[in-house]
């Protein structure tokens, strides 16, 4: 056994130390600026440990002293103490089929840096191309390096398969379930990078910031080019064991002339409930009720709010349509609270009324249905909550060393 592998082992010194550091520094997180005696007082750890690990997490570069506080009954002033938040930085990549949106973040969670461009990619090569130029531009723009950055997160439509590194189900943006993207994508921007689901990720950011803060079951069903849903239960996201937990656009609602066996078999199927209530969907809702191309979803709820009667009919359609869906997962899930986002579902001022009437005659479930407080930003706060929680991991194994088995030579 190497000396290394020796200081490992439980109970070892070096573990030890680890394990105060670790938990004064996420200690300072959750309840941050602390001094040496408040630190010591809270975590009931002696003085002198404090004194110890705080100097090898200054030292590491992970706590930053910011001041000086007077302590009660007077005594000399004890200096405070928070996480650096210059630590490293994470990047969120939310890629969907109209835009491509990219956020900064420190290591605190402050956005320092946001972009956002239209998606005119027409492969996903291009596509690619596009997330890469955005994301080293938001960097730049934020006034560091790509070398900073820690840790990058994308949120897409689709499935991710790990055996190809592909995304199923991903029909709405061009060739993106081929072969090798996930391998492309970390080609272009370091092999420090994990691809979600945009909706798990949209859950994720109400969970942390959102409509969802302090919600242990809830759903996000996002409606716009596509339909997904995120599924938080008892704190924890849901995905199934094959990744696909939350793929309500698959539900078997809406038009059964929509459905076929050889479509159903398909990865780029989009699903019987997608074809009817996704904006295409709405689309062909509203020629077949008589509204006049050419039209897009957008344009039939402005139409609606302005108080067109076949726009409103269209809605209410709409409405019918999700309250399936709600009534669905309410009969399996129970949850608190359904979160409605995406460029569709974010009409809650119209949808509600439709979708609450259809639910009162269809289920006695009826669970809590809010808007996203988070809206368009929903995704982006999701992966930048995702990428933290692996960026300060990695970057505490790498300065401060966690206790971890290390063989040297």
């Amino acid at each position: 056994m190497t000396t290394s592998e020796s200081e490992n082992q439980p109970g070892t010194p070096r573990l030890l130390r680890a394990m105060n550091e670790r938990g004064l520094l996420e200690h300072l997180r959750r309840n941050g600026p602390l001094s040496r005696a408040q630190l010591a007082r809270e975590t009931g750890l002696s003085k002198p440990t404090v004194s110890q690990a705080l100097a090898n997490l200054e030292r590491a570069g992970l706590v930053r002293p910011i001041g000086q506080v007077s302590p009660e009954g007077g005594g000399r002033q004890a200096i405070l103490y928070e996480p650096d938040p210059t630590a490293g930085y994470v990047v969120g990549v939310d890629i969907g089929r109209s835009w491509v949106r990219v956020a900064v973040a420190d290591f605190a969670g402050t956005i320092v840096s946001r972009r956002e461009e239209q998606n005119q990619a027409t492969s996903a090569e291009a596509l690619v191309e596009m997330a890469t130029e955005l994301a080293h531009h938001t960097v730049e723009a934020a006034g560091f390096t790509w070398s900073q950055v820690v840790h990058t997160v994308i949120g897409t439509p689709g499935v991710f398969h790990p055996p190809t590194e592909s995304l199923l189900f991903a029909s709405n943006l061009p060739d993106w379930g081929r072969s090798g993207l996930v391998e492309m994508l970390r080609s272009a921007l370091g092999p420090s990078l994990t691809v979600d689901n945009d909706a798990n990720l949209a859950a994720l950011g109400e969970q942390t910031c959102g409509s969802g803060a302090g919600v242990g079951t809830f759903v996000f069903l996002t409606v716009g080019t596509g339909i997904g849903m995120g599924i938080v239960i008892d704190g924890a996201l849901y995905r199934g064991t094959h990744g696909a937990g939350g793929e309500v656009g698959f539900l078997p609602l809406g038009a059964p002339e929509t459905a076929s066996l050889t479509a159903g078999n398909s990865a780029s199927y989009r699903g019987m409930l997608e074809e009817v209530a996704s904006a295409e969907g709405i689309v062909h809702t509203a020629q077949s009720l008589g509204m006049r191309p050419p039209l897009s979803a957008r344009q039939i709820f402005d139409a609606a709010r302005g108080g067109d009667k076949l726009a409103l009919a269209v809605v209410e359609r709409e409405g019918q349509y999700l309250a399936l869906a709600v009534a669905s997962v309410a009969a399996i899930l129970d949850p608190e609270l359904v979160v409605l986002g995406g460029g569709i579902g974010r009409n809650v001022d119209l949808l509600r009324g439709p979708l609450e009437r259809r639910l009162s005659e269809i289920t006695p479930l009826r669970p809590r249905i809010v808007a996203s407080e988070l809206g368009e930003n929903a995704v982006l706060l999701g992966a930048i909550s995702t990428a933290l929680a692996v960026a300060r991991d990695l970057v505490f194994q790498q300065r401060a060393g966690d206790g971890r088995i290390r063989v040297t030579s």
